[in-house]
């Protein structure tokens, strides 16, 4: 089963946060089989001095983030972790619409 969960960190920590996403691309449980993504604050309309990673997963792979991620970037509040999922959603259903447009559907 599919869950989400949203972590939060200072935007000062992109290049700490981003170097834990991307390393082992080719690892079975790497955040880049699993996907992510990665939005600014402001883009969001939550505060504009983090940076928010969205990831829907296994459970047992966020446990595994959870420990990754640590320190550097923590379990978002769950009102914003649902706002920003929302928003994440929101943009995901109308790239999928414009895709739709493109191709005659």
């Amino acid at each position: 089963m599919h869950m989400f969960r949203v972590y939060e960190c200072p935007l000062n920590k992109r290049v700490d946060v981003e170097k834990i996403l991307e390393s082992d691309p080719y690892s079975d449980d790497s955040f880049a089989r699993t996907g992510y993504k990665v939005k600014d604050g402001g883009v969001l309309g939550e505060d504009k001095a983090k940076l928010y990673i969205y990831i829907k997963a296994a459970d047992e792979f966020l446990k595994k983030a959870d420990i990754r991620l640590k320190g550097i970037a923590e379990p978002a509040p769950e009102e914003v972790q649902k706002r920003v999922r929302e928003q994440i959603v929101k943009e995901e259903e109308q790239a999928e619409s414009g895709f739709g447009a493109i191709f005659g559907e």
